[in-house]
């Protein structure tokens, strides 16, 4: 006699044996507002190119003429190297600062808190003219015993090293902000890293090298990839100490001459796009590299490695 509690019906969906249910057919809802607000932005996107393209007061003859230009090429290659050096000095000034505003000594603390109330709040552009006067300030720097011996004497009149103090005060400026970020990613490690680092005989300077900042990168390297850019167009204010051998000063001499700034502009900002550009592809990748390990999804090239070791399993089975 059949058990009417196990017996099941071919076809019921009420039972394990029934065939599947048809699968649900999802309509998309219409959004007419969205399809609208792109054609309206297509449009005037479309309008403004062709009034630029076709406007005079463009002269984009100009700009062809001046786009690679001797000058302007060696601009940019100034303009680099600004951003890599100012940029270099930040990033380890930031990391000093940044420990000195975590360590258990008060001094360090409160040094480090004064220069970051200092920087951090003064304009950049205001700290780029105090280093343009800074040779009138300090005539000759001399470095020796106190009311002793001196060892070194600068003239800083006769340096005439513009550029080195447009990497020293772009550099200190940035340090203010890369500090505060280094700490972030500093703070964003579980304090139980440090513990076991400390269990394991570390010390404090140990523990922060070791232990703390390889970890933390995950976290620093996103924004100081957009530090890094800020930097680069940043570097358009060293006219203040003034140096003018940078991209911008390069392109605002030629327009002084010919009397034509807007497509001279029109070649500044197209540089700056393009050296932006591979900041941000270099970014991307370093990014993705320090992030290994921490997302769950995964590739395509990861997901036909577990299909294929999956399929001899299932055969086996």
């Amino acid at each position: 006699m059949s058990d009417p509690k196990t017996d099941t019906v071919p076809g019921d969906p009420g039972h394990g044996g029934g065939t599947e249910p048809e699968p649900i057919k999802a309509v998309p809802l219409r959004r007419p507002g969205r399809w609208i607000a792109a054609a309206l932005i297509l449009v005037l996107l479309g309008l403004f190119v062709y009034g630029a393209a076709t406007k005079e007061e463009y002269k984009w003859n100009t700009f062809g003429k001046y786009l690679f230009d001797k000058r302007i090429l060696d601009g940019a290659l100034v303009t680099l190297e600004l951003t890599v050096l100012s940029m270099a000095l930040a990033i380890l000034l930031g990391i000093v600062l940044a420990v000195m505003r975590l360590s258990p000594n008060p001094v360090l603390r409160s040094v480090a808190w004064v220069y970051l109330w200092v920087f951090r709040g003064t304009p950049v552009y205001v700290q780029l003219v105090f280093w343009g006067l800074f040779p009138s300030l300090y005539q000759h720097i001399v470095l020796g015993v106190p009311f002793g011996p001196s060892f070194v004497d600068f003239n800083v009149q006769e340096l005439q090293a513009a550029f080195l103090f447009a990497v020293i005060g772009l550099g200190l400026n940035e340090a203010a902000y890369m500090a505060e970020i280094v700490r972030a990613g500093i703070n964003s490690v579980g304090e139980g890293q440090r513990e076991a680092s400390v269990a394991l005989g570390m010390s404090w300077t140990q523990t922060m090298r070791r232990t703390v900042l390889p970890q933390a990168m995950r976290v620093i390297i996103p924004p100081t990839g957009n530090e890094l850019i800020g930097m680069l167009k940043t570097t358009s204010l060293v006219t203040a100490l003034p140096l003018t051998t940078d991209l911008y000063g390069r392109a605002r001499d030629i327009s002084s001459v010919n009397a034509q700034p807007v497509p001279l502009l029109l070649v500044t900002a197209a540089w700056y796009l393009a050296i932006t550009s591979v900041l941000m592809v270099g970014q991307f990748y370093l990014e993705r590299y320090y992030s290994r390990g921490i997302s769950r999804q995964l590739t395509a090239k990861q997901l036909q490695e577990l299909a294929d070791a999956q399929g001899p399993v299932e055969k086996a089975k």
